[in-house]
């Protein structure tokens, strides 16, 4: 079993900052891929960004590339996610989770986080 506890959700201004952190425990690897996905109300949970095990693989959807960046530190079981540039279409649940591949797919991932919430006011 593996454990992962999300932090860093908040409220903040349009234009503003919030870094998200994503610690785990129990089962992990430093070999899974993990990732960040984000559910507005009413609507399905949707892929935001993923990284691969060594953290040198990364990807993103086309609505936060250039304000996200993913990031992990395998020593500290601690996965990141700094956004920038907030807008209040970004407002939503932020779940991370963890998974054997690299993927956009919920599917793919086999353990999830209970979510933080982000506000982004306008």
């Amino acid at each position: 079993q593996v454990q992962l506890v999300e932090s860093g959700g908040g409220l903040v201004q349009a234009g503003g900052s919030l870094t998200l952190s994503c610690a785990a425990s129990g089962r992990t690897s430093s070999t899974t891929a993990m990732g960040w996905f984000r559910q507005a109300a009413g609507k399905e949970r949707a892929f935001v960004a993923a990284i691969s095990g060594t953290g040198r693989s990364t990807f993103y959807a086309d609505s936060v590339k250039g304000r996200f960046t993913i990031s992990r530190d395998n020593a500290k079981k601690t996965m990141y996610l700094q956004m920038n540039s907030l807008q209040p279409e970004d407002t939503a649940v932020y779940y991370c989770a963890t998974g054997n591949i690299i993927s956009r797919r919920p599917s793919d991932y086999a353990y999830w986080g209970q979510g933080t919430q982000v506000t982004v006011s306008s």
